[in-house]
């Protein structure tokens, strides 16, 4: 069942918001490359954990096997992005990958499969490893199972 409420307003940040307005007004038609690389994105939405607020949040596209892998590296920043704390707290999350949305669940990886989703992530992204050079933090990786499954 898809997340029901409130969206909040898209992030201040002109390329997000500009590529979560264009994606939405023509319904994954467009907006759905990244605007620096030209790779794809998939948007992800999550309840904040705080407002309650449906948040979209566009991420490098990560898929293997009707999974994706959301990835929390904010370029290499200090802290997670907000919407990890969301998942953590809410894991419900949608995704919208061109023009089809689905309901998925969100887990947290370690371990031999966190290796495994980093390699997938890395071969998709390089930027990713260095991302991860530029802070202390583990970047949190996320697998997105399709509900019910």
């Amino acid at each position: 069942m898809p997340l029901e409420g409130e969206y909040a307003p898209p992030p201040p940040v002109d390329w997000i918001r500009d590529q979560i307005e264009t994606w939405e007004r023509t319904d994954g038609r467009e907006g759905t490359k990244h605007r620096d690389t030209g790779l794809p994105v998939v948007i992800v939405v999550n309840r904040g954990a705080r407002s309650g607020k449906l948040h979209r949040t566009p991420l490098m596209r990560v898929e293997e096997g009707g999974r994706f892998l959301a990835v929390g590296s904010k370029g290499g920043a200090p802290q997670n992005p907000g919407w990890v704390n969301n998942i953590r707290s809410q894991p419900a999350v949608e995704v919208w990958d061109e023009t089809e949305r689905g309901d998925y669940v969100a887990r947290e990886i370690e371990g031999d499969e966190r290796s495994e989703w980093w390699e997938r992530a890395v071969a998709t992204y390089p930027p990713y490893a260095e991302y991860q050079t530029r802070t202390d933090r583990l970047i949190p990786l996320f697998v997105l199972e399709p509900a019910g499954s």
